[in-house]
C-alpha cells in the first residue's frame, strides 16, 4: 500500500493497493493526489527511503510535475512519524479486525476506511481533534 497524506490537514489524498511495493504503485497515489489537489509551487513530498522511492521512474515522474523530493534519514523512523502513525491505526483500526480473502475485499475496506472514515469522521490531535 502506498499513501499520499496532506500534512496540513492530516487527510489521505491519493492511496493505491496492490500485493506488491513497486514504483506504479506509489506513482499510482500520487498521481490520485495530483488529480484531487493539483500541484502548487513549491510542493515537497517526503517519503522514507525505499528503492521505489528512488527508482529513476518515480523521481523523473515528480520532476515533470516540479515536486522536490525529500526522504528520511537512513534508520530514522521519526522523519515520517506521521505516516507510521497512519499506517499503526489502519492496522489496529481495520486491518487486524478483518480477515480479507482477497485484494479486491481489502481495497474495498480499505477505501471505506480512509474516504469514509479517517478523512471525514476520525478525530487528529494535529488539528485540535
Amino acid at each position: 500500500m502506498a499513501t499520499v497524506m496532506d500534512l496540513f490537514s492530516r487527510k489521505i489524498i491519493g492511496w493505491s493497493l496492490d500485493t506488491n511495493m513497486t514504483e506504479q504503485l506509489i506513482t499510482r497515489a500520487m498521481q490520485m493526489a495530483i488529480d484531487a489537489r493539483g500541484v502548487s509551487p513549491g510542493l515537497i513530498v517526503h517519503s522514507d527511503r525505499g528503492s521505489q522511492y528512488r527508482s529513476n521512474a518515480y523521481v523523473g515522474f515528480l520532476e515533470r510535475h516540479n515536486i522536490t523530493r525529500s526522504m528520511s534519514r537512513k534508520g530514522n523512523c521519526w522523519d515520517n512519524a506521521v505516516m507510521e502513525s497512519f499506517y499503526a491505526r489502519l492496522k489496529v483500526e481495520l486491518i487486524y479486525a478483518k480477515n480479507y480473502q482477497s485484494i479486491d475485499a481489502a481495497r474495498s475496506g480499505i477505501f471505506g476506511y480512509i474516504e469514509v472514515f479517517y478523512n471525514r469522521k476520525r478525530r487528529h490531535s494535529a488539528n485540535d481533534g
